[in-house]
């Protein structure tokens, strides 16, 4: 009763309708009448941004957020402002909540105070169809749960996994489902030879066209061709378009941007090898070239948990603030000297933690993979992990690789990389491809799609590719067709389909399977369905037999392969004194589903004005 005495009458239009703590709570153990006569308090709502709606006079007072906040996402944006009855919860100046993580405390308010804005009046919590399944986001592949409503997704909220992101979700997971709606290739296309514009084709023209290309361009075979996977690939579609390339004679596969050199011989150089729930017992960690508040805020959100219970944290690289007391050791790998040196003078009091840590944590990320002299930097970083004796041990391997993108580890487990032949050819800058087969790739540079090669394009957005592309092959998007993803530390993770493609799309494995069939025999993939698909996997990598179990410790190998490594790497080369940056500069807009999303358009626009659209 003392609960509702001041909370509206508001259940036909609020958006907690059916999810709603207090409705279950007066329904249990409430009366059918209320004791209490008199006026209702009312309270102005708060703008916290374009992410989540307000509606203040519905708070319980229950303080939930104020402690999320706090405690969780790490910005002081929430708390309590007056006293007694005149109580409130807000941002005590309206600012925006400038959290990469803010739309958790939808879910942690037990009432309807703070819904989410893009979803308000849009549907009812019986309506809803949900799917397990994965997000793609990021490389940390968070549980989450998709809720459908006939053919569109209707939102998306984190599922339980203690391992990987316990309870939380990003807000780009959560809020960029309406890019799904926007920009979709739902046709194949084709580039009109008389007008240079690309205009609907059926899919049998489409494929011939594609086959067609295959022959005129390339005479000598798969030496002409090239292949590039984008950041949302699934491990299926990816075997899929190694093997038709591998039977043309095409080696040269690669993935966008510049982690493409990574070798996949050695898993344990490019996994997170103490696990995501490692960050729990570590004593000790240290980033390098990597800011996982962009990268991955749930991943930055257990960093700060243990820094909250005495682990310190040190920075090499830019200075970052990502939420917590860290330790910024230097711009550059030079830094790192201080860690191993026997010398006990001008040691800084980071690198005296270090040097007793007994499970010390170092975190390598993209400002390092994605550096044009990261060949060069990795056999630096690894030099430093063998001379730090504790940083692999018996009982602790503590060297971890961080990625950007949901699709990285997979097409390393499945051998996505390009031979040393066709890398040598790369470098030299000869024999350029005359045929490029871009799988869902955006982000790729000018150099890597030379000019002039006939481009295909498979994806399920109207991005870059498709603008460059001659011919455009309709691909499904993450939730519209059965995939497996493996994230940063190795866990394979099923995404399920929760909505049909749209149009005339395609699962990407499907697509790829046809296009075999339709060059000839001699391209023709084996398998037909995606249990052949999946054995096919299992045969190439035994760890994706596993779903959604915890990945098995790597066997670590990395003093062999680095050894192997440095003689690649020129004995006098050096890294360029430049910071270690991470190359995501805006973190609401990274791939294809986030750049068509109003809602992550309308976060970045408030973030870079530094106050509420």
């Amino acid at each position: 009763e003392f609960l509702l005495l001041n909370h509206p009458l508001d259940c036909p239009i609020c958006d907690q309708g059916g999810e709603c703590d207090l409705q279950d709570q007066a329904m249990h153990y409430g009366s059918d009448r209320g004791r209490f006569v008199g006026q209702k308090r009312s309270v102005v709502d708060k703008n916290l941004g374009p992410l989540v709606k307000t509606v203040m006079t519905r708070c319980i007072h229950c303080t939930r957020c104020v402690r999320y906040a706090t405690e969780v996402a790490g910005v002081q944006d929430l708390g309590v402002t007056g006293r007694g009855g005149a109580s409130e919860i807000g941002t005590y100046v309206e600012k925006l909540m400038e959290s990469e993580m803010s739309g958790n405390v939808i879910d942690l308010c037990p009432v309807g105070a703070l819904t989410s804005k893009p979803y308000a009046f849009t549907a009812r919590q019986w309506e809803l169809k949900p799917t397990e399944s994965v997000d793609v986001s990021d490389a940390l592949g968070c549980n989450i749960r998709i809720d459908t409503r006939g053919t569109e997704v209707m939102r998306i909220l984190p599922r339980n996994n203690e391992a990987v992101n316990e309870d939380w979700i990003s807000d780009k997971a959560r809020f960029q489902y309406d890019g799904l709606q926007r920009q979709r290739l739902n046709v194949p296309m084709a580039k009109d030879a008389a007008t240079g514009q690309l205009r609907p084709v059926k899919w049998e023209e489409a494929l011939a066209r594609v086959k067609d290309a295959m022959a005129e361009r390339c005479p000598e075979g798969g030496r002409d061709m090239k292949a590039i996977a984008g950041k949302l690939a699934d491990a299926e579609s990816l075997v899929a378009l190694k093997d038709l390339m591998n039977r043309l004679g095409c080696e040269n596969l690669t993935t966008e941007s510049q982690v493409a050199g990574l070798s996949a011989d050695v898993r344990s150089s490019y996994l997170m090898n103490s696990q995501i729930a490692g960050v729990d017992e570590a004593d000790c960690i240290l980033l390098i070239g990597s800011n996982p508040r962009k990268e991955s805020p749930v991943l930055n959100s257990r960093i700060r948990k243990a820094n909250y219970e005495g682990v310190q944290v040190g920075i090499v690289g830019e200075d970052v603030d990502l939420t917590f007391a860290t330790a910024h050791l230097g711009d550059s790998l030079a830094s790192l000297k201080d860690l191993v040196s026997s010398s006990k003078k001008a040691s800084s009091a980071f690198a005296q933690t270090f040097k007793q840590a007994k499970k010390p944590m170092v975190i390598v990320g993209p400002g390092v993979l994605q550096s044009a002299d990261r060949d060069v930097l990795l056999n630096e970083i690894h030099a430093f992990v063998e001379a730090a004796k504790t940083v692999v041990s018996q009982e602790w391997n503590g060297y971890n690789i961080l990625h950007d993108a949901a699709a990285r580890v997979g097409a390393l487990d499945v051998g996505f990389v390009p031979s040393l032949r066709s890398e040598e050819v790369e470098k030299k800058g000869k024999d350029k491809a005359k045929f490029v087969y871009l799988l869902g790739a955006d982000d790729w540079s000018e150099e890597e799609v030379p000019e002039g090669a006939f481009v295909v394009y498979q994806g399920h957005h109207g991005d870059l590719g498709a603008n460059r592309a001659d011919v455009v092959l309709p691909g499904a998007a993450f939730t519209e067709k059965p995939g497996l993803y493996v994230n940063s530390e190795g866990r394979v993770q099923a995404a399920r389909r929760a909505v049909p493609p749209v149009g005339e799309a395609r699962d990407d494995w499907k697509i790829i399977r046809a296009l075999s069939e339709v060059i000839g025999e001699d391209a023709t993939l084996p398998y037909s369905d995606l249990g052949g698909v999946r054995a096919r996997l299992a045969q190439v990598a035994p760890h994706f037999a596993s779903v959604d179990v915890a990945p098995e410790q790597p066997m670590w190998l990395n003093g062999q392969y680095f050894g192997a490594f440095a003689s690649k790497v020129k004995k006098d080369a050096k890294a360029a004194k430049k910071p270690l940056r991470t190359p995501i500069e805006n973190f609401y807009m990274t791939d294809v589903i986030s750049r068509a999303s109003r809602a992550m358009a309308k976060a970045t626009q408030a973030r870079q004005q530094g106050l509420s659209a």
